[in-house]
């Protein structure tokens, strides 16, 4: 399929056709789904921890003695029952990062690629490329283009002025090729790629 090419400052700079192969998929959410959940996982940092009975700071001493006081026959003040004892199977510090094989990754790519297209929310333009690092200008072009909320994309080397008058801008984001993702592209509202990028996208998915 073609789409519309424009520049920046919104001007028209031809057609680009796109693969169906990687844009013409009917989304499936199930398969989204799967990935984002593992990238999420994998992003979780998993540094939460409790104490456990062996690590808190009380007595190990026999709180009282075993018989004749009527009471119930206890040992440690660091059982978990008692405040100020350790917690019965806490937290531990542990990875959440769980297995996904390469293909279900790759495929989830494609079907999110395709749910923007499918919800004409793809722009793509001719390259992301800014004269000079002012964030004034570059929000004035996205004002131009109605981005607010948006994911650009950009080839394997991005623009150095572009990237740092985009990055003060809220709710944008600027990622290389390398680094395109399900849960990005799911997270904006827009997904603005430049024809480098989909030239790249289309060399991976050959």
């Amino acid at each position: 399929m073609d789409l519309k090419v424009t520049t920046l400052e919104g001007k028209d700079a031809g057609k680009v056709s796109l693969s169906d192969a990687i844009f013409g998929l009917e989304p499936r959410e199930d398969i989204i789904a799967r990935v984002v959940r593992w990238q999420l996982a994998k992003k979780q940092q998993g540094t939460h921890k409790s104490k456990g009975r062996a690590e808190v700071s009380r007595t190990g001493a026999k709180m009282y003695k075993q018989k004749g006081t009527g009471r119930a026959r206890h040992h440690s003040a660091r059982a978990p029952q008692f405040r100020g004892g350790g917690k019965a199977h806490g937290p531990v510090v542990r990875s959440h990062a769980h297995d996904l094989p390469k293909k279900v990754r790759a495929l989830g790519l494609r079907h999110a690629l395709s749910a923007k297209l499918k919800a004409e929310d793809v722009i793509i333009v001719d390259d992301l490329v800014a004269n000079e690092a002012k964030t004034k200008a570059l929000a004035g072009s996205f004002a131009s283009l109605g981005l607010t909320n948006a994911l650009f994309i950009g080839g394997a080397e991005l623009d150095n002025n572009f990237k740092l008058a985009a990055q003060n801008i809220p709710n944008v984001d600027v990622l290389p090729i390398q680094g395109i993702n399900v849960y990005d592209i799911l997270r904006r509202g827009k997904l603005v790629l430049s024809k480098a990028a989909v030239e790249a996208l289309e060399e991976r998915f050959k």
